[in-house]
């Protein structure tokens, strides 16, 4: 298809360009939609707003998470809407509530969300990758303690091995993102594909 397209009059292939570059200027539009859905639910939960959260979650709310079991309550008890109670480790615990504050620009690639944090009483740097389609939020991957690296993975071309044989398709391993963990710690290490 390319090669007709090369063989067309110039005026085709403007068309073509002018269509991708359309197409990339909607993919921002819903990015930058995506993000202003994740920055209102962090709004809401710095305000407790139970019910704008709800409004931003899919009710069958995917959620993983990643780190030591004692922070995996903070945010499910927001989205849950519940307390936590205290438990035999209460004593490592800082009596303030845990507050999710960002500390880095919101990224967006197509539907996926990232924001990092770091909560100074608690001394936990956080990830969240979100999943945002069609305006909610489907899909939260928590990470605390974690060092994330994005990656998105493309075709990159073929790499034909000698005549006569089909050429196999080479992947394209581009690292997008990666977190950035407070005060050095030596934390494990995750990546997320795209």
């Amino acid at each position: 298809m390319l090669v007709a397209l090369l063989v067309e009059p110039l005026g085709q292939i403007k068309l073509v360009l002018k269509l991708a570059t359309n197409q990339a200027s909607l993919d921002e539009i819903e990015e930058e939609h995506n993000k202003k859905v994740v920055i209102a639910l962090y709004e809401a939960l710095a305000n407790k707003d139970i019910r704008t959260a709800y409004r931003l979650l899919a009710p069958d709310l995917e959620w993983w998470f990643h780190g030591p079991p004692i922070h995996q309550q903070h945010l499910m008890s927001f989205l849950t809407n519940q307390s936590t109670s205290p438990s035999s480790s209460s004593s490592t615990r800082p009596s303030k509530s845990f507050i999710f504050r960002p500390i880095s620009n919101i990224v967006a690639f197509g539907s996926m969300v990232l924001v990092e944090g770091f909560n100074k009483d608690w001394n936990v740097s956080w990830v969240h990758a979100w999943t945002v389609t069609n305006g909610i939020i489907t899909q939260v991957k928590e990470y605390f303690n974690t060092s994330v690296t994005v990656t998105r993975f493309g075709g990159g071309g073929s790499i034909a091995s000698s005549p006569g044989i089909t050429s196999q398709p080479r992947a394209n391993c581009q690292s997008v993102w990666q977190s950035k963990v407070s005060d050095n710690k030596s934390v494990p290490g995750l990546v997320l594909a795209l």
